[in-house]
């Protein structure tokens, strides 16, 4: 039975077999004694995207990785970097050091902060993220086609990324069907799929101003094919 720590473009944490690129956390939130999550979903503001792979470390996910057989954080997993970044979370410094540098510096370039520090990101990101408390704002189609690659939005309980001029359907195996960028005549931007529904926006607008100064999160395989 897999244990219950697989995050969703949401950011709501599923129990499946599917794993992902990468790893992160959000805190404590789990009782190492049953391998299951506490009723709360989050032990501080510092959600982050980690390496699955960092120099010799081993940790047993959801167990006793502290000194004194103490539960250490909670290992979550993701399909890849565009489906953390939608859950809100940001780069970690300590694997992914140079992401993470390269992810706050273009953060202060979008909201020009001389110097800006990880915590900043880190206290606007816990307003916005949607299983903090955030609001998915609606976004028209013409909204749709402009937003930067790696931005997620939904269509009801399905989540899309943007990548190339087309939304990609999210699951936790890869993506799969292609939505929009072939425009056609009365549908100039090529969205008609999600005409007369509401689409709402899931990656923060924060990460979504990162992505518009030119951070590029890495995708799984599949949005490739």
């Amino acid at each position: 039975m897999p244990l219950q720590n697989r995050v969703d473009p949401f950011g709501v944490i599923h129990a499946v077999p599917e794993r992902g690129l990468f790893m992160g956390n959000r805190g404590i939130i789990h009782d190492p004694e049953t391998k299951t999550l506490l009723k709360k979903r989050w032990a501080l503001q510092a959600w982050i995207i980690c390496a699955c792979g960092f120099r010799d470390v081993r940790r047993e996910p959801m167990g006793r990785n502290r000194n004194g057989g103490k539960a250490g954080w909670t290992e979550l997993f993701f399909l890849d970097e565009v489906t953390a970044l939608s859950a809100g979370h940001r780069p970690c410094f300590f694997c992914r050091r140079e992401r993470a540098r390269d992810f706050v510096r273009r953060f202060g370039m979008a909201f020009r902060i001389a110097a800006p520090r990880a915590p900043q990101v880190d206290k606007r990101l816990h307003r916005e993220r949607l299983a903090s408390g955030g609001q998915a704002p609606v976004v028209s189609v013409e909204e749709l086609a402009g937003l930067p690659d790696g931005a997620m939005v939904a269509d009801g309980g399905n989540a899309y990324a943007m990548r190339g001029g087309k939304a990609l359907h999210w699951s936790f195996a890869g993506y799969d069907d292609r939505v929009g960028g072939d425009p056609v005549d009365g549908d100039p931007v090529g969205f008609g799929g999600f005409a007369d529904r509401p689409i709402r926006l899931l990656t923060p607008a924060t990460t979504v101003s990162v992505l518009r100064q030119g951070y590029v999160p890495v995708w799984h395989p599949s949005a490739e094919t």
